[in-house]
């Protein structure tokens, strides 16, 4: 009867979990997706690049949101239950509230550990294929993004401008600054322009127009009646260099004990950026010890009944002190590499707050 009972209750907080992550993960995702949009209207890149980049960043929205909707499902749960009087259920099967407590830590250590999981692997992975996928893209919405009277500078090292398109879809007027290849970059100005684009080419056939070459300080001009730019070949200004936190944590872990220097990546060096490779170390592998603080401070919630005058009081203060340590746990991170002093501190702060609580839960039980 008790492992029905606690079955139940491992039910009931985890649908309400679930439920409320994935419909706050979209609504989050969808205010991210939009600010991403930036990939396509500015930078050129196609709308399935788009989509495919904006779902490869939700588990990293999962990661961030979970903490705080464990601690709403733990906290709607054990509210629910005392309003319905299910917790009498426990109490009349020999359950005591200590069990209960004990119960939900080691529903929130396997929480803990599915964190861990998510941010150490899962959410790193998928933000690095993301970026990959940017940069193995093509600009293929680059084409469209080219009118009259407007600077397109999608393209690193790159500007066109056109004075005036015509109705029969060609351009005149052409300006164009290329500054794509080490110690050598052009002008060219076209009196006239055709824009192709299709899956084989995208070509600017120029026509009637001059090109000012200057190669390692020398300059050479030359007219022609046409030339094709090559539109194809060239690299968006989007930033394709994996960040710190598109590591994956082996990377992170080998540069932190210093058994490599640089990380795949030929900008990601270990020595100069070794504080951020700590707190992402951090943020991954240490920051879920706080999940199953959440559980047991959300626990003296069970030590008052709903018919107690003081209840709503009780309960909106351990709704705060619990929303306060989650606050805690986010903006400490910040800080916890500054010394080493506020490094060793961040690591013995949460253990200081998990006995702490727990020993003074459990004299309250003894004593009610």
């Amino acid at each position: 009867m008790k492992k029905l009972i606690f079955k139940k209750l491992n039910q009931d907080i985890l649908s309400f979990f679930v439920t409320s992550i994935i419909l706050m993960g979209i609504i989050v995702w969808t205010l991210q997706a939009i600010n991403y949009f930036d990939i396509v209207a500015e930078d050129g890149h196609g709308l399935k690049v788009y989509f495919y980049y904006t779902i490869l960043n939700f588990p990293k929205i999962i990661h961030r949101i979970l903490p705080f909707i464990f601690f709403v499902s733990l906290f709607y749960t054990l509210i629910i239950y005392e309003y319905r009087y299910e917790l009498n259920i426990f109490w009349l099967n020999g359950i005591n509230k200590i069990q209960l407590a004990n119960k939900i830590i080691y529903l929130a250590t396997i929480m803990m550990i599915f964190q861990i999981f998510l941010g150490s692997y899962v959410s790193p992975s998928a933000q690095f294929k993301a970026r990959e996928l940017l940069k193995n893209s093509n600009i293929d919405f680059f084409t469209s993004l080219i009118k009259e009277g407007k600077f397109i500078n999608v393209v690193q090292d790159l500007t066109i401008f056109i004075d005036k398109k015509n109705e029969d879809g060609s351009y005149t007027d052409i300006f164009i600054d290329d500054s794509t290849k080490k110690n050598n970059s052009r002008m060219i100005h076209a009196k006239n322009g055709i824009l192709i684009d299709n899956e084989k080419q995208k070509i600017f056939k120029l026509l009637d127009g001059r090109v000012i070459n200057n190669e390692n300080s020398k300059i050479n001009i030359f007219e022609f009646d046409q030339i094709d730019f090559n539109l194809k070949t060239f690299n968006t200004n989007t930033i394709i260099v994996p960040k710190i936190q598109e590591i994956s944590s082996l990377g992170l872990l080998s540069c932190f004990f210093e058994k490599i220097k640089v990380e795949k990546s030929k900008s990601f060096d270990c020595s100069r950026t070794i504080l951020e490779v700590k707190q992402e170390l951090l943020k991954r592998l240490y920051k879920p010890v706080y999940i199953p603080i959440i559980a047991i401070l959300t626990c003296f919630l069970i030590i008052n009944s709903s018919n107690k005058i003081n209840y709503k009081k009780v309960r909106n203060i351990i709704f705060l002190i619990t929303f306060i340590v989650l606050v805690i746990s986010e903006a400490s991170l910040r800080y916890s590499v500054s010394s080493d002093f506020l490094f060793f501190t961040y690591l013995i702060f949460p253990w200081i707050v998990f006995i702490f609580s727990y020993l003074i839960f459990t004299k309250i039980v003894k004593n009610v």
